[in-house]
């Protein structure tokens, strides 16, 4: 659901509710302590949805027998994909390097870990991220993040990429959301690599910054459009604080890019924090 407006407490929104339903668009009335905000379900329909309310507050008739041109609300999925190019470019390299790692296997991966790795004397050797980066090797920064080491692990970052990733693109543009990509997933990636570990790998990082943005634009600017659940932030902080501890890697979750997660979820602070602030100002 994504907010829209705030509606007098009084006001009987009986014939508005019916109009929203006769042309099947999906949404909710809740009480606050300063009046009834309306919310959307799907805000390709705002337009649509800001002109019945326009009519209503005028008492203009809502439900005319000729039926409006309307926006189609379903699209096909390549349409879906040509309006969020950076999410499905995320998902598409993060699918193809995974595909890859299973027939170039090793040489794939130390390819696009942070620092070149590999084995002399039966012992991991790695370089260090300057000579790296002198190296002109500058791609190492941010491709971890298109590495994964598992279905679940692949899935469940890149679930959440297409969840976050549309609402930042869609409402935002895609000159913010690769904007976000970069800088998070370096962040991520560096936040990880200061610890001493080379090998590792994810979208995870990128995902929590993801999160972190869209719930203060969310929270700092209730009508932007921005929406996560609560408890989904919960849970998702909860399961960070989770793999932090001990008793995570009791259970079989060791091995997790803490660090990735944390330094992602500053980024994405500080980004939510950053346009929130700008939309607020406007």
């Amino acid at each position: 659901m994504h907010p829209v407006t705030l509606l007098p407490a009084g006001a009987d929104t009986t014939e508005l509710r019916k109009a929203l339903w006769h042309y099947r668009i999906g949404h909710r009335i809740t009480d606050e302590a300063d009046g009834q905000l309306l919310w959307v379900a799907d805000p390709r329909q705002h337009a649509e949805l800001k002109m019945l309310l326009v009519r209503w507050e005028r008492g203009e008739p809502l439900i005319i027998d000729q039926p409006q041109q309307r926006t189609p609300t379903t699209q096909s999925l390549p349409a879906t994909l040509r309006r969020v190019p950076v999410t499905a470019l995320m998902i598409g390299i993060s699918l193809l390097v995974f595909a890859l790692m299973g027939l170039l296997g090793d040489l794939l991966v130390v390819a696009l870990t942070i620092v070149p790795v590999g084995v002399a004397g039966g012992q991991l050797v790695y370089g260090s991220l300057g000579d790296t980066l002198a190296a002109g090797q500058v791609w190492r920064l941010l491709s971890p993040a298109f590495l994964h080491f598992g279905w679940m692990h692949l899935i469940f970052n890149l679930m959440w990429v297409w969840y976050f990733g549309r609402q930042i693109e869609q409402l935002q543009g895609s000159r913010t959301m690769l904007l976000l990509l970069v800088v998070a997933g370096i962040g991520a990636n560096l936040a990880q690599y200061v610890t001493g570990t080379v090998l590792f790998g994810g979208m995870s990082g990128v995902v929590y910054a993801m999160l972190a943005h869209v719930w203060l634009m969310s929270r700092r600017v209730p009508g932007s459009g921005f929406f996560v659940p609560q408890m989904l932030v919960v849970f998702m902080l909860g399961w960070m604080v989770f793999t932090m501890t001990d008793l995570a890697g009791s259970v079989g979750f060791g091995n997790v890019a803490n660090e990735a997660h944390l330094g992602g979820l500053l980024v994405g602070l500080v980004t939510g924090w950053y346009y929130s602030s700008k939309r607020i100002k406007r």
